[in-house]
């Protein structure tokens, strides 16, 4: 088939018939109608909800958590060996540099 036939066809069809300025009746009122009873979804408020129902399980754990480590009764060491213990965690990078991973 001749494209450029079939072409030239189809716009001197579409010449013939010129679409109608006309619109249906009360078109525009459908159309705003249906765009401002469209729903606008508000993301911040979504997050917000979310995190206020995440608030009660994450307080949960956490008193949970502490309820463990308060009666696990490991409390063998003092204030002063826990700070070195601390320190030592802390610096042990520093003391042995050639050991880094």
């Amino acid at each position: 088939m001749d494209m450029n036939n079939l072409q030239q066809t189809l716009l001197a069809v579409a010449r013939a018939h010129p679409p109608d300025d006309s619109a249906p009746l009360a078109f525009e009122q459908r159309v705003m109608a249906r765009v401002r009873t469209r729903a606008f979804i508000d993301h911040w408020s979504l997050w917000s909800v979310t995190l206020w129902r995440a608030v009660a399980p994450s307080m949960a754990i956490v008193m949970l958590l502490c309820a463990w480590t308060y009666f696990s009764g490991n409390f063998n060491g003092t204030a002063e060996a826990f700070g070195a213990d601390l320190e030592t965690a802390v610096f042990a990078a520093v003391e042995h540099p050639g050991d880094a991973w």
